[in-house]
């Protein structure tokens, strides 16, 4: 197993991790949950620029990495969602964008057709896990700022989320037609 794949195998171990920090009464847990989920959310980009700089792109990879993120940041919500911090629409509508888009690329790709991800989708995940992180840390944000930083920034990832949904559908219904 090349180490592109490793690093996506670290993000997928991570999960349980973030789960017990959150959800286990310790000291500093959600200081723990969001290093842990941050130090995850990075192997997302590294694992990628691994296994191209190295030349090591492989089907596991390519099944194993839109995976694990999308487990990251499913698991994350449900954990918010059950915290009370994030309310359950919230994480219906980013799940249910994430099933939408698997679903997609799976239609396409019985078609030879590959639907890559676009860089406003790149956007998206990135306010996903800003916005998760600062939720993670709470109340510590709250504390500070008299608001929640996090629900806020939660809400520009919704816009990101229905946006590249969307894209995604148009783009693909356009290039299943013409193929």
């Amino acid at each position: 197993m090349n180490l592109a794949n490793k690093l996506t195998l670290l993000r997928i171990l991570l999960i349980p991790l973030v789960m017990i920090c959150v959800l286990v009464d310790i000291p500093y847990g959600n200081i723990a949950a969001t290093t842990l989920f941050v130090v995850a959310a990075i192997t997302d980009g590294l694992d990628g620029y691994v296994a191209r700089k190295r030349k090591q792109i492989t089907n596991l990879g390519k099944l194993l990495d839109p995976l694990a993120d999308k487990l990251l940041v499913s698991a994350a919500l449900i954990i918010l969602i059950e915290t009370g911090r994030v309310s359950s629409w919230l994480g219906i509508i980013i799940i249910s964008r994430e099933f939408l888009v698997t679903g997609l690329r799976g239609v396409a790709a019985t078609e030879g057709i590959v639907i890559a991800a676009s860089n406003m989708a790149k956007v998206k995940t990135v306010s996903q896990i800003i916005a998760i992180s600062f939720l993670l840390l709470e109340p510590i944000p709250t504390a500070i700022l008299g608001f929640s930083p996090g629900i806020w920034i939660l809400y520009v990832a919704i816009a990101f989320t229905v946006y590249t949904g969307y894209d995604y559908c148009v783009e693909t219904f356009a290039k299943i037609n013409m193929a």
